[in-house]
């Protein structure tokens, strides 16, 4: 019986990685999201798309870019800009009385 599939294989690694992380980011994201929704507290809002977007919307991001068949450099690129505004909604987060 053959797999005609490798999980061992660097590239199965990688993918199952970045969805593992996807999904346990979005477990936090949805957490944070409840918290807001619990006590009506903006911050917390913004911490769950700042935490899903650095996690599932990175993922979902390179996933569709690669789809496209783009190349490493826009897939890079696109990676950046998504972790970018992640971190900027966590920073305001963090930021906002």
């Amino acid at each position: 019986m053959t797999v005609p599939f490798d999980l061992l294989a660097p590239d199965a690694v990688a993918e199952l990685s970045r969805a593992l992380t996807a999904v346990v980011g979005l477990f936090v994201a949805s957490l944070a999201y409840r918290g807001y929704r619990r006590n009506d507290a903006p911050k917390m809002r913004w911490l769950a798309v700042g935490i899903g977007s650095l996690t599932a919307g990175v993922y979902a991001a390179v996933t569709v870019a690669v789809w496209a068949g783009a190349g490493a450099g826009i897939v890079l690129l696109v990676r950046g800009l998504v972790t970018v505004a992640g971190l900027c909604a966590v920073l305001y987060a963090l930021l906002v009385e």
